[in-house]
């Protein structure tokens, strides 16, 4: 006999332990909650920690708008080596005795800040020819990683615990890859560089305030059941701050439901906009698309 899933939409803002994949830590999720459907807005490695948005039911249909968001993490740079996976997963491939002051590396943040080229660690999901990127690697090959523009809207400095380290925070874009940007800062240094420690606390609009752990959705899960763990859901719209809202009224929601255009009247109407919330009353119907005065929509919600 088929298990009946729970209908459970919104998104929960796990604490992903250090160690544990994203696929893992989505099965967690799902299995607690006995969700229908379940996805994550943006992978952690397994030897990342922090914030990984996992989008249950409804949600998943705004898991776009969760990986297009801006990103904010904090990562140590190990100084004096490269290693193959840029990370402390991988072996060294090269070593120096050199040490930046912290004159140095605040000489170079500005250099890594704007849209810069960063070239994809060779262990990564990017995909060559049609294979991903790590499985190459693992084979033995060593790919080609082609240089590619990515955002980095702010990168400073938080503290230097031993001269073989140094803490950072940045703010980023789609697409940045922290192991990427501390091995470009030891090259730009001239003392090689990898990652040891990396967390996230930032993705769109879900922020550090809003995370929670496995253990304390276990426990909620253990004293109040499924009401219990309802109380760590955050509404399916907390990743679409990025997008307008747009509110319809009268029978026009019902023609949207039914695949139907709706031609928006008003002087303040868009006239096109590539996504918009759309609302009915208090009722969330979807994400729409504007296009020359007229909304359809793109994602419907069976809410």
């Amino acid at each position: 006999m088929k298990k009946i899933r729970n209908k459970i939409n919104g998104w929960i803002a796990l604490d992903k332990p250090y160690g544990m994949s994203s696929t893992q830590a989505v099965g967690k999720v799902r299995w607690l909650f006995n969700a229908e459907k379940a996805g994550h807005g943006g992978t952690l490695d397994p030897l990342a920690s922090g914030l990984l948005p996992i989008a249950l039911g409804e949600a998943t249909k705004t898991v776009q708008w969760a990986m297009d968001g801006r990103k904010t993490y904090r990562f140590t740079a190990a100084w004096g080596a490269e290693t193959s996976t840029d990370d402390l997963e991988g072996q060294v491939t090269a070593q120096s005795a050199t040490r930046p002051s912290r004159n140095d590396i605040e000489a170079i943040l500005s250099s890594f800040t704007g849209e810069i080229l960063q070239a994809p660690p060779a262990f990564s999901a990017i995909k060559i020819d049609g294979e991903r990127a790590y499985d190459l690697a693992r084979a033995g090959e060593a790919p080609e990683m082609a240089e590619r523009p990515v955002t980095i809207e702010a990168l400073r400095l938080l503290g230097a615990a031993s001269a073989d380290h140094a803490e950072f925070e940045v703010v980023c874009g789609k697409g940045t890859y922290i192991r990427s940007l501390a091995r470009d800062m030891g090259r730009k240094l001239g003392c090689l560089a990898h990652v040891s420690a990396l967390r996230r606390v930032q993705v769109g609009g879900l922020a550090e305030v809003h995370m929670i752990s496995l253990e304390k959705l276990e426990e909620m899960g253990h004293r109040g059941g499924i009401e219990g763990l309802q109380e760590a859901l955050l509404p399916i719209e907390t990743v679409l701050d990025g997008i307008p809202a747009l509110a319809v009224v009268g029978n026009d929601a019902a023609k949207l439901r039914q695949g139907q255009k709706v031609l928006l009247r008003g002087a303040s109407a868009p006239i096109s906009e590539a996504a918009v919330l759309v609302r009915h009353g208090t009722d969330l119907v979807g994400i729409g698309e504007v296009s020359q005065g007229s909304l359809k929509i793109r994602r419907l919600f069976n809410l």
